[in-house]
């Protein structure tokens, strides 16, 4: 079975309370129900992580015991160089996901530095984009298997 991580940084643990009419009212326990519903229908074993310390979250990259991650980094995005060099290290295909579309928000966010390594980035589509994410990261690892041995 294909195991996809979904790695998720600071401030994320707050949502439904944080900034609401930024992030939406769902909470982070709602939004990882959403993503484990569909998970199941896709077929795919899907395991949650969260943190607001980055080497925490580099930490869990390292273990590479999933074949892809969806990605929302929080603020990381636009500030960390080391998340950036783990997620190139450990040679997993990524999507990156953001609740909400930071280029359409504060300058300092228009820095990002995942987006260019991301398979795609899914922003701006609350919860959603979240499956969105998964189902695009789903494909790609399905048109990346290699093909089953012919029978003998």
């Amino acid at each position: 079975m294909t195991n996809v991580l979904v790695l998720e940084g600071p401030n994320l643990n707050l949502l439904g309370e944080r900034e609401p009419e930024i992030y939406g009212s769902a909470t982070l326990e709602e939004v990882h129900a959403l993503i484990a519903l569909r998970a199941a229908e896709l077929g795919v074993a899907v395991d949650f992580f969260q943190s607001n310390h980055e080497g925490a979250l580099i930490d869990r990259l390292h273990q590479r015991d999933y074949e892809g991650a969806i990605v929302n980094a929080g603020g990381l995005t636009h500030t960390s160089v080391v998340l950036r060099d783990a997620l190139l290290a450990v040679r997993r295909p990524f999507v990156e996901v953001h609740l909400s579309d930071p280029s359409h928000r504060e300058p300092f966010r228009q820095a990002n530095y995942l987006e260019d390594i991301a398979l795609t980035s899914i922003v701006g589509l609350g919860p959603r984009g979240y499956l969105v994410g998964l189902e695009a990261l789903v494909r790609h690892l399905s048109d990346a298997a290699p093909p089953d041995p012919a029978p003998a």
